[in-house]
């Protein structure tokens, strides 16, 4: 007797793929869409490299191809002028293009729920306090990497990375950035981590079926 293949995250990896492609055509900046889409390439082989090894949970998969979308679409128009942004701009009456902020309220939403699963199986941690301290921890520290990135990006191709930065004339932009990202892992910890708690146990219970299969075969 075998486990049946789990086929959800070759459906996500494939709409991920067609996703990656049709973002790239008649993209505004090729140059910007490579930066910004650069997590995604990344990100992906790592996923198909371990996943035998190491899977994760469902909302796991599914969260990171979230990003790796909302990354896709920040690539094709550029951060600045995404049509949904535009849209929520005129309507709200705001000063910019927020789809920058939905960026960062992901890049702390979808890390925190990244980092909890590798804490919770990798260490000793629990669920409960110091775990979501540390998980918001990993989550500020990814984000100010990201805004590193983006400053040697700057200093890299200077006036041409104005796109990719993504500012709109905001001198607080960086702040804005890693605030959203700490809203986006608080919220995140707040509304998934009891969904999270359940999919590692019934992912626990798979592995440990499939290694009692496999000594019993032997």
């Amino acid at each position: 007797m075998t486990t049946p293949p789990r086929r959800e995250p070759v459906i996500l990896l494939a709409v991920g793929l067609v996703a990656l492609v049709v973002s790239a055509i008649g993209a505004a900046s090729l140059g910007t869409w490579f930066m910004e889409v650069l997590a995604a390439l990344i990100a992906a082989p790592i996923l198909v490299l371990t996943y035998r090894r190491f899977p994760l949970t469902p909302v796991v998969y599914r969260l990171i191809l979230a990003q790796a979308l909302i990354l896709m679409i920040g690539g094709h128009w550029t951060y600045a002028e995404v049509p949904a942004g535009d849209w929520v701009r005129d309507a709200l009456g705001l000063a910019r293009n927020p789809y920058d902020r939905l960026g960062h309220l992901a890049q702390g939403f979808v890390p925190a729920i990244i980092a909890r699963e590798i804490l919770l199986r990798r260490t000793p941690l629990r669920p409960g306090g110091w775990l979501s301290a540390l998980v918001l921890c990993v989550v500020m520290a990814v984000s100010a990497t990201w805004e590193l990135f983006e400053w040697v990006a700057a200093l890299i191709g200077g006036s041409s990375a104005d796109d990719f930065l993504g500012t709109q004339g905001d001198v607080w932009d960086t702040q804005w950035d890693m605030a959203m990202a700490a809203v986006g892992a608080i919220v995140s910890l707040l509304l998934l981590s009891r969904l999270h708690d359940r999919q590692l146990l019934d992912l626990g219970r798979r592995d440990a079926w499939i290694r009692a299969s496999r000594s019993g075969t032997q």
